[in-house]
């Protein structure tokens, strides 16, 4: 184990920094993928409790990286309802509090799309947005799901939205019975910022255990919810029932970090309603939005 975490880290996510094309995921990436969530060496425990663990990794060389990695165990959820939960994308709009605007943009492969996601900040901080090339694979009982940031040509940077790069981002899902799993949320994103110890400690100490609750609990509604919203419906399993528009890979290119501006936020203080409320109202536990 330690020597495959090793050789990960060297390599580094072979999406972005490996390549200067822009192109779709293989078999070696996805194992990459995996034995990344699965190591263990160089990730430092911040939080464990109730079921939920999370990790982050010091990058020494760049210090505007973060790197995290949350776990957390499902019970009473299949591990094919949470991968049916992670991609749909209507349902998302409902259980993710912190989406601002979500949507597809067009397929490159049956396992392989472009899309949009915009997302809210802990207040006072900008929000974000990012366009990535998303993947998955499902492994026997076991899923992935991964992405990258990309350019898109119809869709440059925003004057209201600060864009961040996603280095690689994903999921590993583990069927551990019929009706249990266990989800590894692995990210590597460049914020394009240099952000607060606050902002830093706040992700790994509560906003990413929170996160992962609220998944589970959406986890828990899907089924029913999905009954009443198109039920057969599900594109990530029947590639013939997608809507979107194919786009040749030629038309993206690799979204380096440093084409984009840095915003600097690092002495910008946590507001009030943050402190208070925990995530400035957005992450509230009501979740009366799935039904």
């Amino acid at each position: 184990m330690e020597k495959s975490a090793a050789s990960t880290e060297l390599q580094g996510p072979r999406p972005v920094l490996g390549r200067e094309s822009v192109q779709v995921p293989d078999d070696q990436d996805f194992r990459s993928f995996r034995s990344e969530c699965e190591a263990e060496v160089g990730w430092n425990l911040t939080y464990s409790k109730a079921g939920v663990s999370v990790w982050v990794q010091a990058m020494e060389m760049d210090r505007t990286l973060h790197k995290i990695k949350c776990r957390m165990e499902c019970r009473d959820v299949p591990a094919e309802t949470l991968y049916d939960v992670l991609h749909d994308i209507e349902y998302r709009k409902k259980w993710d509090s912190n989406v601002i605007e979500t949507f597809d943009i067009a397929r490159l492969t049956v396992n392989a799309d472009v899309g949009y996601y915009s997302w809210r900040c802990p207040k006072p901080l900008k929000n974000r947005d990012v366009i990535t090339l998303r993947s998955w694979l499902p492994m026997g009982t076991d899923y992935i799901i991964m992405n990258y940031s990309v350019k898109h040509p119809k869709y440059p940077p925003r004057k209201d939205l600060v864009r961040a790069v996603s280095i690689q981002t994903g999921y590993l899902i583990q069927s551990t019975g019929p009706k249990s799993c266990v989800i590894t949320y692995l990210a590597q994103v460049d914020p394009k910022g240099s952000l607060p110890k606050w902002v830093v400690n706040k992700s790994s100490q509560f906003l990413a255990p929170k996160a992962m609750k609220k998944m589970y609990k959406a986890c828990v509604k899907y089924p029913e919810w999905k009954q009443k919203h198109q039920p057969h419906f599900k594109p990530w399993l029947h590639p013939e029932q997608s809507p979107l528009p194919s786009l040749a890979l030629s038309e993206l290119s690799v979204q380096h970090a440093d084409s984009l501006e840095n915003i600097d936020e690092s002495a910008v203080a946590e507001s009030r309603e943050e402190r208070v409320g925990g995530a400035g109202g957005e992450g509230s536990d009501d979740d009366t939005s799935l039904t």
